[in-house]
């Protein structure tokens, strides 16, 4: 039995895979490196400019997100004070560059109130030079903070997609999971966004949820639908070191593959298309042309402290944790750090060409339309095969099929993208996950 064989006996959900390397495979690099160097010889005339806000009204208990509760005293001015100073240098180190994509998530954006918004966006026009009303602009919301008010502040900043955290609409599911809400609040907060205008609605909905039935499951799915959203990300369970659901110790069943495939039936019934294993989007949508929210591409620059950066060779960060604590010493550190020291990298990874090849593998072949054979070789002047002989056992266990030129994910490879992304890590990357201290 191969290592992709054992790996699907074992279960189709092994770890999200979104970005490549996993922020668990970053380390404190043994010298910082100067960001005007890093980016010296990057393309900047099509950037992805991120912007985390690490703050929430509650810890929902399957959130590992470097995210902290309801702080203090007047720490979210001194967050964004930090937030100004660092994009003060970051612009100052880019030079010349042009942004064609803003997506603020976190935590909670809409945590801040209008006042501190309004002030956010200052910093993203007026300091690092994003256009907020000429570039598409994603902004991550919860039941509880998207208000009236927040939601008309930022459609008048140019946003144009609201992205809203629901994971079910069962109370007594959300409750379990940590996260309480009245299905009435989220209702009326979806309503509000529609009312708002955004011409991009994203509902996000969790299966395999303590207590979830499959009935319940496509009751949650259906409520969604009512709102017509544009976009719909459905995310299984993920239970992680550190978050209220994972010091439980308890196991749960693994019936969310049957839970993936009655909402795969129902959505293409409602006409959405599959991008990923996750992302579906509405048939009056019009195909994306620039990089996906989700997929953390070369060319992306991120602010606030737990944002992620990535060139072709560097990726980089600040220091992550999970645990309160953890999270507490790190925000407290980048408030009180000064001007200068934002010129600098000191934690991330280095991508290699034989690791950037691999990210580009992963990058392309868990989304729709798969990995292009012809770009792969006009990216790196080899063979994709060549390179990597393991993925012709995506073929022969019939997980992806392949023509001239592409190869392209099956349904079922489709539905185990959560194992074969893992699958395809380098072993440096594999140690370094295994090898992360959890704080």
């Amino acid at each position: 039995m191969s290592d992709l064989q054992a790996m699907l006996a074992d279960s189709a959900y092994q770890a999200y895979t979104y970005a490549y390397p996993h922020k668990t495979a970053y380390r404190p690099l043994e010298n910082a490196i100067a960001l005007k160097d890093l980016w010296s010889i990057e393309r900047r005339d099509a950037l992805f400019l991120y912007v985390h806000i690490p703050f929430c009204e509650m810890r929902c208990g399957f959130c590992n997100l470097f995210t902290q509760t309801n702080p203090q005293d007047n720490f979210v001015e001194l967050y964004l004070a930090a937030l100004q100073r660092q994009a003060t240098r970051v612009k100052a180190s880019l030079g010349k560059v042009q942004f064609v994509r803003l997506a603020i998530g976190g935590g909670t954006p809409t945590f801040l109130n209008e006042t501190e918004l309004n002030a956010l966006f200052d910093t993203i026009d007026q300091t690092i030079g994003a256009a907020p009303h000429q570039i598409p602009v994603s902004v991550e919301v919860s039941p509880q903070t998207a208000t009236a008010a927040k939601l008309n502040l930022l459609r008048s900043r140019g946003t144009d997609r609201i992205s809203i955290g629901v994971q079910s609409f069962v109370e007594a599911e959300s409750s379990a999971a940590g996260r309480p809400q009245k299905v009435t609040d989220v209702e009326q907060a979806l309503e509000r966004i529609r009312q708002a205008g955004f011409p991009t609605l994203n509902v996000d909905l969790i299966y395999g949820l303590p207590g979830q039935t499959l009935s319940s499951w496509l009751r949650s799915l259906e409520a969604a639908l009512r709102y017509t959203p544009e976009e719909l990300y459905l995310y299984p369970l993920y239970v992680r070191p550190l978050t209220g659901l994972g010091r439980t110790q308890r196991q749960w069943n693994d019936d969310r593959s049957i839970f993936y495939r009655e909402a795969c039936d129902l959505l293409f019934a409602h006409g959405y298309s599959q991008i990923s294993m996750r992302m579906f989007r509405a048939s009056h949508v019009e195909a994306e042309t620039g990089p996906i929210y989700c997929c953390q591409e070369d060319g992306m620059v991120g602010l606030g402290c737990g944002a992620r950066s990535y060139t072709q060779a560097w990726h980089y960060a600040s220091e992550y944790a999970v645990g309160a604590k953890g999270i507490q010493d790190i925000l407290a550190d980048y408030v009180s750090r000064s001007t200068g020291t934002f010129d600098f990298a000191d934690y991330g990874f280095n991508l290699n060409t034989s690791e950037q090849r691999r990210r580009y593998v992963l990058q392309s072949l868990l989304q729709q339309p798969g990995l292009s054979l012809q770009n792969y070789a006009r990216r790196f002047g080899s063979d994709v095969f060549a390179d990597f002989p393991e993925l012709s056992e995506l073929e022969i266990l019939a997980l992806a099929e392949r023509d001239r030129t592409v190869l392209q994910l099956t349904a079922t490879g489709m539905e185990h993208s959560d194992t074969i992304g893992p699958w395809l890590y380098s072993d440096e990357v594999k140690h370094l996950m295994q090898s992360y201290s959890w704080h």
